[in-house]
């Protein structure tokens, strides 16, 4: 992991081997100029000047919120443009999750992506492209205590007797509908490759 400005301020531009996480610590500032990023265009009600966003994630991590046909035809990556259509976005830092409502095929979506899930974010304005370590294996939910206790039941008792089952009752449902003239406006997010905003390397740079 690199700065541009490693070189020029007399560093060498790889980190060696350290017994302090510095590595850790700079991808963590990153990801602070990512989030910082997105704090200014919501304060400032937009973005400003040719600035825009690429912003890639992975669509198999828990917590990400997508709609399912998008999650199917990008079921491991998807990058996503934030640009002219977009709007809702928010930063929850407690949550640890970035929020934006856009739509994919002229249909409005809310996205909530986990700020761990993100693997890369760029501004190609002023070519600044920033790629973060997102684990080949999304974790995995630890099993219930209760699912525990349907195979290891305490000493002397009996399987416990099946509950009656109760008739589900769905409440009416209609299609969503645009609240307002943006919502329904036909275009879909860009769908595009960082690599020719990437560096060389896999670490942010």
């Amino acid at each position: 992991m690199s700065d541009d400005h490693d070189e020029e301020n007399g560093f060498e531009t790889s980190i060696p081997d350290s017994l302090l996480p510095y590595d850790d610590w700079i991808e963590d500032a990153y990801r602070d100029v990512m989030l910082r990023a997105f704090e200014y265009v919501v304060t400032e009600g937009g973005l400003p000047g040719d600035h825009h966003f690429y912003l890639t994630f992975r669509t198999d991590w828990p917590g990400v919120e997508m709609p399912e046909r998008v999650r199917a035809q990008y079921p491991h990556e998807i990058t996503i443009v934030l640009q002219h259509q977009f709007h809702g976005l928010k930063v929850d830092r407690a949550a640890g999750t970035i929020s934006v409502s856009l739509a994919f095929g002229g249909v409005p979506a809310t996205l909530v992506i986990p700020v761990a899930a993100i693997s890369a974010f760029a501004d190609p304005s002023v070519k600044l492209p920033l790629s973060f370590r997102v684990p080949e294996h999304p974790p995995q939910p630890a099993p219930s205590a209760e699912i525990h206790n349907v195979f290891g039941q305490g000493q002397g008792q009996g399987p416990r007797a099946p509950q009656p089952e109760q008739e589900a009752h769905a409440p009416g449902t209609q299609d969503a509908t645009p609240t307002s003239a943006e919502e329904t406006q036909p275009s879909s997010p860009q769908v595009v490759s960082l690599a020719a905003f990437r560096k060389r390397g896999t670490e942010p740079g």
